[in-house]
C-alpha cells in the first residue's frame, strides 16, 4: 500500500513540489489554501462570493497524469478589451462548476476526473475567507493581494472571520504518514494553513512527522534576510502545540552576478541554510536549478528526497 503525503500550502511554489512528487508511488493529497483575492480570482470572489479559486487551478494543472494542451487550456489567461480581460479559463470552469454543484469541492473533484490526476486537491475551506496582516508599525492591511503589496514588515497574519474547514481535509491530515508544508509564501500562502484551530488540532494528534520544504529565496516585506531557522521559527510560532519534525533545504551558494539580475518584487535574497540554529533533522543537497536567469528548485531532485526520507 502506498504512502499518504499530505501537502500543505498554495501558489506556485506548491504546484512545483507536486509536480515532482507525482513521480512517485505516493497518495497524494494536496490542500490548498483559498485566500488569494488579487487578479482573475478575486474578481470572481467578489462577484460570486465563492473561495479563491486560483490557487487551486495551479495545484489540479501540475498534479494532472501528464503534462497536455488541455492543461495549457486551463492556465490560459484571456488578453481582450472585454469582461473577460484577466480570467484564465480553469477559474472560469472551476466557478461555473462550483454554482453547479453547489461547492468548490465537488467542482474539483468533476475537473480532477477529466484530467486524470495523480493524487487529490483539496480547498482549506468551503468559505469565501479575508486574510488579514498586521504590520510592525501596527497597520492592519485587509486580503492577501493588499498584505503582499504592502513593502512594511509583516508582523502577523490572522483570518478576519475563522473558517470552517473542510472535514475531507481534517481527514486526510488524520491519516498521513507525513505532512509537508510546501515551500511559498511564507505569510500568504503557507500560514493560512495553521491560522485554523481544527487544522491545529488535528496536527497536534498526529504523530506523523511534519516536514517544511524551505524557500531558496527570500520575499520582500515577508521574509527579508530570513534564514532557515527564521522561517522555522515562525513555522513552529504559529503550530503551537506541534513543532517541525525535518527541514529539506538547499545546502549550495547561488552566484552572486545571478542573484542581482533576479531581483524581483517577490524574491529577493538567497535564504541561507544556517544548520548552527536548526537542533531538528536537515536534509540538504543542492536543489538550485536555474534556467534564463530563473531561480527554481530541481524539483525531481527534491521530490526523491522526500520520497527516501519518507520509506526509510
Amino acid at each position: 500500500m502506498n504512502k499518504k503525503v499530505v501537502v500543505l500550502g498554495g501558489g506556485t511554489g506548491m504546484s512545483t513540489l507536486l509536480k515532482g512528487l507525482k513521480q512517485f508511488p505516493i497518495d497524494i493529497t494536496a490542500i490548498v489554501s483559498v485566500c488569494d483575492d488579487g487578479k482573475s480570482t478575486g474578481r470572481l470572489r467578489e462577484e460570486f462570493n465563492t473561495p479563491a479559486v486560483g490557487d487551486i487551478r495551479k495545484v489540479i494543472v501540475s498534479l494532472a497524469e501528464k503534462d497536455s494542451v488541455f492543461g495549457d487550456v486551463i492556465n490560459y489567461r484571456f488578453q481582450t478589451t472585454s469582461d473577460l480581460n484577466g480570467h484564465t479559463v480553469g477559474n472560469l470552469i472551476l466557478t461555473a462548476l462550483s454554482e453547479i454543484t453547489g461547492n468548490l469541492s465537488d467542482a474539483i473533484e468533476s475537473i480532477s476526473k477529466i484530467l486524470k490526476l495523480k493524487g487529490r486537491v483539496l480547498p482549506l475551506t468551503e468559505d469565501c475567507v479575508t486574510l488579514m496582516g498586521k504590520m510592525e508599525d501596527g497597520e492592519i492591511i485587509e486580503g492577501e493581494h493588499n498584505i503582499t503589496e504592502c513593502p512594511k514588515k509583516i508582523k502577523e497574519v490572522y483570518y478576519k472571520e475563522e473558517p470552517v474547514v473542510c472535514e475531507a481535509s481534517l481527514k486526510a491530515i488524520r491519516e498521513a504518514d507525513l505532512i509537508i508544508l510546501s515551500m511559498g509564501s511564507l505569510y500568504t500562502s503557507i500560514l493560512p494553513n495553521l491560522l485554523c484551530h481544527d487544522i491545529l488540532k488535528e496536527l497536534e494528534k498526529s504523530n506523523s512527522k511534519i516536514m517544511y520544504v524551505s524557500n531558496m529565496m527570500t520575499q520582500p516585506g515577508e521574509t527579508d534576510n530570513y534564514k532557515v531557522s527564521d522561517h522555522l521559527k515562525i513555522l513552529n510560532k504559529y503550530l503551537k502545540n506541534r513543532k517541525v519534525d525535518v527541514v529539506i533545504a538547499n545546502n549550495s551558494i547561488i552566484d552572486k552576478n545571478i542573484l542581482k539580475k533576479y531581483e524581483t518584487l517577490e524574491q529577493k535574497d538567497q535564504v541561507i541554510l544556517d544548520e548552527e540554529n536548526i537542533d531538528i533533522e536537515i536534509i540538504q543537497n543542492d536543489y538550485v536549478n536555474i534556467q534564463d536567469e530563473v531561480i527554481r528548485h530541481k524539483v525531481d531532485k527534491l521530490a526523491l528526497d522526500i520520497y527516501a526520507y519518507l520509506i526509510r
